[in-house]
């Protein structure tokens, strides 16, 4: 069975086609990901806009062809925090229906959280201990503790790249007061929004997910192009995020953009990103975290493989 899987997230979309080979189990067929910024605007409007929309639903079509193409017959198109959350949102998911035939699935944030779990989960295995997971979005940013498989608690925060880069832009070479404001604010939301339990959790392993840890572990481990093999697993200590925050700071827009590794659409983004790295080591007491490639995209596919043969006794999350 091949089976497709878009993620349309409110910077990205992500695209993944993949042979089932058994429970749990697929050969990668293909892949890819593009920056359409479907979230552009959306905090300060409260609807999605016209240019985003186009942007988004050009290139969610396009990879419904390829999955097709690739002889995909079920064809899974989840969307996240932008489309969830705009007063247009469902009207946006109508519209990429009647566009590809396929049917599109808006998430809650915890939904969201549980799939990107299971992505986690199934590239970094089984880790000793209670787990904190983070996924950092375009449009929100979800949490999920969890040990032995069984979450403990689950967040979603409203508190995404896009809206903090549309808030402090660093089109030049990043302004240390105003980073320092940027900072404090993330800590603060951090602080007041987290839920007791993870606030509070002694944490064995902090495990990141999404674009702005693995372009940081593209990054700290200087490689030319992304290579998701080496990224998969990388360990980022605190003192490397610094360094890398502060080579980023010294740089323009202009000149971030064309780093290796680092897409020109996620050149502003990254140092928001960071900030919300730095506040969630700083919250956790953590100093080290590992990157993973794998999250919601293969959460879904998970999730379609269990829809198909039926979830398997025990599964966990």
């Amino acid at each position: 069975m091949r089976v497709c899987t878009i993620d349309i997230g409110s910077n990205t979309v992500r695209l993944l086609v993949a042979d089932v080979t058994g429970p749990g189990a697929w050969r990668l067929v293909d892949q890819d990901q593009t920056v359409t910024r479907l979230g552009e605007g959306l905090a300060r409007a409260g609807v999605l806009g016209e240019a985003p929309i186009a942007r988004t639903l050009a290139v969610v079509r396009e990879y419904v062809e390829r999955g097709v193409h690739h002889g995909a017959r079920d064809v899974h198109i989840v969307a996240t925090s932008a489309v969830r959350e705009a007063a247009n949102g469902r009207d946006f998911a109508s519209a990429v229906e009647r566009a590809t035939g396929r049917r599109v699935d808006v998430v809650s944030g915890d939904v969201e959280a549980r799939l990107t779990l299971r992505g986690v989960r199934h590239g970094l295995g089984d880790l000793t201990g209670p787990v904190l997971s983070f996924d950092i979005g375009g449009g929100s940013t979800e949490y999920v503790l969890s040990e032995d498989g069984a979450i403990q608690s689950v967040a979603s925060l409203r508190l995404g790249v896009v809206p903090l880069a549309e808030r402090f832009p660093f089109p030049d070479r990043v302004d240390a007061p105003r980073y320092r404001e940027l900072c404090d604010e993330v800590r603060a939301r951090l602080g007041r929004e987290l839920p007791e339990a993870i606030r509070t959790a002694r944490i064995a392993h902090l495990v990141g997910t999404a674009g702005t840890v693995t372009t940081l572990a593209a990054l700290d481990l200087g490689l030319a192009r992304y290579d998701p093999e080496r990224v998969q697993g990388h360990r980022l200590s605190r003192a490397a995020i610094a360094q890398l925050a502060a080579r980023l700071g010294a740089l323009t827009l202009a000149e971030r953009a064309v780093l290796p590794c680092l897409e020109p659409g996620r050149a502003d983004l990254i140092i928001p990103g960071i900030a919300i790295v730095m506040a969630t080591l700083d919250q956790t007491g953590v100093d080290t975290l590992r990157v993973s490639e794998y999250g919601l995209r293969e959460g879904i596919l998970i999730d379609a493989i269990e829809g198909r043969r039926g979830p398997q006794p025990g599964a966990a999350p």
